[in-house]
């Protein structure tokens, strides 16, 4: 039997939530994790083209949760801006997490490790993100993780349940069935905006040096490490040191 442990109601099973919660609406699914996991939940963005969805959705529900925002500082820069017209417009209680390792130091050890394959990608982003999301979690006494994955998105998330358990987290996918067509919906239905680079071809955004504008014959999933993975690091398992999330 698969379980997560829940720290009011002692344990659940995995497969009879997910069951249930397969049949919930988006907002019972942040109701539920909410109950469940109380102050010890958080939510993570990464201002992309969609983010305002699951910003907007949570912090309705949860007004103060801690919202986890890792900066590269690789963003772009319409990313920055993006992310202070949301928090202002949001009142958002934004945690901001960066790598130990400044860019420029990193260049100058490592080179640029974006250029180098997966190899390099996958140190980058252990780097960049999954080291800078686990102190997070650490440092905010997290133990559940609201996320904006959805199935439509790649291939390696066709499979996803609105519950797992990543390492020592536990993540909830609130739209993890929303089609595009909901998710334009809700944009539109709560006047919220769309990430800039969204008019520039954009339809998902990471670091400026990774993410490129969709064009003909190329997939979503395509846009991003030029095709070469799909995740950066933060929703990919691993038994790597205390990379836990």
């Amino acid at each position: 039997m698969s379980v997560i442990f829940d720290f009011d109601q002692g344990v659940l099973d995995l497969e009879s939530t997910n069951a249930k919660l397969e049949q919930s609406d988006a907002e019972e699914r942040v109701r539920w994790a909410h109950e469940h996991f109380g102050d010890r939940l958080i939510l993570s963005t990464s201002f992309g083209i969609q983010s305002a969805v699951m910003l907007h959705l949570v912090t309705r529900i949860v007004p103060d949760i801690p919202v986890v925002f890792i900066d590269t500082g690789y963003l772009f820069p319409e990313t920055y801006q993006f992310a202070e017209q949301l928090q202002e417009r949001l009142e958002l209680n934004l945690k901001v997490y960066q790598p130990l390792m400044t860019a420029a130091r990193q260049e100058a050890l490592y080179g640029k490790l974006w250029e180098q394959g997966r190899e390099g990608l996958e140190k980058y982003g252990r780097i960049n993100k999954a080291e800078p999301m686990n102190r997070a979690v650490r440092e905010l006494g997290a133990v559940a993780w609201l996320t904006g994955l959805r199935r439509k998105q790649s291939k390696s998330r066709a499979d996803l349940t609105v519950v797992t358990v990543q390492n020592k987290t536990t993540k909830i996918q609130p739209i993890l069935d929303w089609s595009e067509k909901e998710i334009y919906y809700y944009l539109k239905t709560h006047d919220l905006p769309f990430h800039p680079l969204w008019e520039k071809g954009y339809v998902s955004i990471g670091d400026w040096h990774s993410t490129r504008p969709l064009t003909d014959g190329m997939q979503e999933e395509e846009t991003r490490f030029g095709g070469i993975k799909r995740e950066c690091g933060l929703h990919e398992l691993s038994g790597q040191g205390d990379w836990q999330i």
